[in-house]
């Protein structure tokens, strides 16, 4: 079980998302774009992996992840799964450092989330003392 949390502006994506990951036993956090995203960050435990939408309103999912590296450097180095319909997700993902990134139109969308994340959840390293 592991705490998600999912930022994006398409509420069906929310809300589907949501209900495959709490039917898979995680607690979810949402947010609508990425400066929601930000202060949820900010309000209570970190997630254990955030679920990142690329285009949203006010603040798209790569200034976010960016926002989050400016703040704290990657210190507690959540994971994040990068999902959208753009053609170049994976030119996206690689320049923001993520080798997790699944395309929304995937037939097998959820299947393919769910090992997506327990893989990501598998690789996430401790943060790094100085």
């Amino acid at each position: 079980m592991a705490n998600v949390l999912i930022v994006d502006d398409n509420e069906e994506t929310v809300e589907a998302s949501t209900l495959l990951l709490e039917s898979a036993g995680h607690r979810i956090q949402t947010g609508n774009n990425g400066e929601e995203g930000l202060k949820a960050l900010c309000s209570g435990p970190l997630p254990d992996c955030i679920l990142l939408d690329v285009e949203m309103p006010v603040l798209s999912g790569p200034q976010m992840a960016h926002r989050m590296l400016l703040h704290d450097a990657g210190e507690e180095k959540i994971p994040i799964l990068l999902v959208s319909a753009r053609a170049d997700l994976a030119d996206i993902a690689g320049r923001m450092g993520t080798p997790y990134f699944l395309p929304k139109a995937s037939a097998d969308y959820g299947d393919a989330l769910l090992k997506l994340l327990e893989r990501a959840l598998g690789e996430r390293r401790a943060p790094a003392h100085a």
